[in-house]
């Protein structure tokens, strides 16, 4: 009698090596029982909705992200609802969660998906590439945590963790590597669904414990096997190369300021130039009038009368 055929799932886990398969075990585990309840991995989430979450958490904290995806996916619950959408009323909507050119760029990523998808998020890396405002990383995540598929996932959190647990690095280099690429793609179980788990509780384990400035070690489910725990903890070798970005005094303040009385003003009505550069007026007497020149050249906000008055697009 001949032995029962094996799936391709089963056979792909027998070819990853008993410790791999430990340290899998070991944070999808810890994941189950530890992992957030973010409204868009509940069931139901449409890939759409996964995709959205993903644009808005960039550079973002979840829980800032939180009650403006659930109102946003409210309003324009698929591409087909946002395509259309006024800009204006998608900026208002965006509100303070910061880079507001995103929300531009998820409208014409909702106009693409009509147009050459028939309004479902495709499933393949390079259509998912090939949409406005969706980069690497955002098209991994939409293939793993929308369609559960085997996709390189590589954020902020995963590279830390990472860099720290088989590294033995305090943090990752200031850019990505093809040395992290690789070693995180060996990493990556082989069937879809396991991969797409390991890639979310990794990305989880990185925001909630293996922080960047105060890691809670002791309770990492990698903590025994961790080789920057082993090393000693080293200091961050790449600590001069790295930047910290100012927010006080910046023009993207300056932006923000001004993109906050367009936000609050009577939509029927356009607000004018001397009334926004004093909202921005400060220690650079140039600041205000750049600020509004780059967000007018960004298409974020729009004037009918060469510059007298300013609003929304």
């Amino acid at each position: 009698m001949s032995a029962p055929a094996r799936s391709g799932a089963e056979d792909a886990e027998d070819a990853e090596d008993a410790e791999d398969r430990a340290r899998q075990d070991a944070v999808l585990t810890w994941y189950d029982g530890s992992a957030r309840d973010l409204p868009w991995r509940r069931e139901g989430t449409s890939p759409w909705g996964v995709l959205v979450s993903e644009v808005m958490s960039q550079q973002t904290p979840v829980a800032r992200v939180v009650p403006v995806w659930q109102e946003w996916m409210r309003r324009w619950p698929g591409p087909a609802d946002l395509a259309p959408a006024p800009t204006a009323h998608v900026l208002r909507a965006w509100g303070t969660l910061g880079y507001p050119r995103r929300a531009l760029r998820l409208i014409e990523c909702a106009q693409a998906v009509v147009e050459h998808h028939d309004g479902a998020v495709p499933t393949e890396r390079d259509a998912l590439l090939a949409l406005p405002g969706v980069g690497e990383y955002t098209a991994g995540a939409v293939m793993a945590f929308a369609h559960g598929r085997r996709a390189l996932v590589l954020d902020t959190n995963v590279r830390r963790v990472l860099a720290r647990s088989v590294g033995g690095q305090a943090l990752p280099a200031p850019s990505l590597t093809r040395a992290e690429r690789e070693r995180a793609q060996g990493l990556l179980p082989r069937s879809d669904q396991r991969a797409a788990r390991w890639s979310a509780a990794v990305m989880e384990l990185g925001a909630l414990v293996c922080t960047a400035r105060e890691p809670h070690c002791d309770a990492c489910p990698w903590g025994e096997q961790c080789a920057w725990v082993a090393s000693g903890r080293p200091a961050d070798v790449h600590a001069a190369r790295r930047r910290t970005q100012a927010w006080h005094g910046t023009d993207r303040q300056a932006r923000g300021r001004i993109m906050a009385v367009l936000r609050a003003a009577d939509p029927e009505v356009s607000v004018g130039r001397r009334e926004l550069l004093a909202a921005v007026s400060g220690s650079d007497p140039a600041q205000p009038a750049r600020a509004l020149s780059g967000l007018l050249a960004d298409g974020l906000v729009a004037t009918d009368d060469d510059g007298v008055t300013i609003r929304l697009p």
